[in-house]
């Protein structure tokens, strides 16, 4: 089964210096039905103006990750960390017991478009850490380059992966869903059919009980993909 949520549907939110979509329930966007897709309960597509961004801000017990479309974002937390995240690169952050972070975009004259995904980490209490890693066009380029899994260079605590592609029009691509696996699928730009349904630029599609997904690409298109358990339990 697949289900597509079209760029109109998601929740909206413009405040000058950001404009973002919101797809599930988020700050001041609260419904009920839509808490978020198996252990994935956070996934925002936020454009960020110049020089401005998100000042000190708590979080816990999330597998943060972040990637930047476009532009650049800079992070620093309590811990000591501190960087700047470029075009196709990721940052992962392990909230656990406690870390408090900014983020804000780094450049003085151009916006930053990014995705941030909060995943429910597996247990409690874990010591907080934070990395990131730059992955260039070329490495995604007309297949699913995984930059979070588990046995990949970066990892979460929590079962599942994100991979990221570059199709070029015509391209297929292919990915092999296990036993009672589900997928979340974000068409970052472009246009693409995933088992037969149309994706365009900013669509989403919820995939459960589906043995593979597969995505061909119409014209050039961006997309991400998210494998996650079915069901989930933090300890």
């Amino acid at each position: 089964m697949i289900k597509i949520a079209r760029s109109a549907d998601h929740f909206r939110h413009e405040e000058g210096w950001l404009s973002t979509q919101w797809h599930f329930s988020f700050d001041s966007y609260r419904d009920p039905a839509n808490m978020g897709f198996g252990p994935l309960r956070v996934f925002n597509d936020d454009i960020i103006q110049p020089g401005k961004g998100f000042g000190l801000h708590p979080h816990r017990d999330m597998e943060i990750i972040t990637y930047v479309i476009d532009g650049e974002l800079e992070h620093r937390d309590d811990r000591g960390n501190k960087g700047v995240i470029r075009a196709g690169e990721v940052q992962r952050m392990t909230a656990g017991i406690g870390i408090v972070h900014s983020e804000y975009n780094h450049s003085k004259v151009k916006p930053v478009r990014l995705l941030q995904m909060w995943i429910h980490a597996d247990r409690r209490g874990l010591e907080p850490s934070w990395e990131q890693q730059g992955f260039s066009k070329g490495e995604r380029a007309d297949r699913l380059l995984p930059v979070i899994a588990p046995d990949g260079a970066m990892r979460i605590h929590q079962d599942a992966a994100i991979y990221v592609s570059s199709l070029g029009a015509g391209k297929t691509v292919r990915h092999e869903l296990r036993r009672g696996r589900k997928a979340y699928l974000f068409a970052i730009d472009g246009s693409a059919q995933v088992n037969g349904s149309a994706l365009q630029t900013r669509d989403a599609a919820r995939i459960e009980g589906e043995k593979a997904v597969t995505i061909t690409a119409e014209k050039p298109a961006e997309l991400l993909l998210i494998d996650l358990p079915g069901e989930f339990n933090v300890n």
